[in-house]
């Protein structure tokens, strides 16, 4: 499991992206269960996740309307398979709007640059 913290802090809100191998929905949920282990990341506000599997692409946007097919989109484009993002947010008392897509695409950018 690769976690990268602080990615980016907007109006309170701060952002953090977790990622790792899966091969299905069973091993995604194992997952999100070792991630929520810690107890900073079971009371986050939303865990968005998704990843592309064989049988297609599974996703959540857990509360975060729509940050689940941003995450997909991105995956697809960079043709990683078999893999989960979990985009993580702690909600900072002010919304986003539409800024929060951008804030989820950036966090998956980050996670996506330090693969290679």
């Amino acid at each position: 499991m690769r976690q990268i913290e602080n990615v980016l802090t907007d109006r309170g809100s701060k952002y953090a992206v977790s990622g790792g191998p899966a091969h299905s929905r069973a091993e995604v949920d194992a997952f999100l269960k070792t991630l929520k282990r810690t107890k900073k990341y079971a009371k986050a506000t939303h865990n968005s996740w998704a990843v592309l599997l064989p049988e297609g692409p599974l996703k959540s946007d857990d509360g975060e309307s729509g940050a689940g097919m941003v995450i997909i989109r991105m995956l697809e484009r960079a043709g990683l398979h078999n893999h989960v993002v979990v985009v993580t947010r702690w909600y900072g008392g002010k919304h986003l709007g539409g800024d929060r897509f951008r804030h989820v695409q950036e966090s998956v950018r980050v996670y996506l640059a330090g693969m290679s």
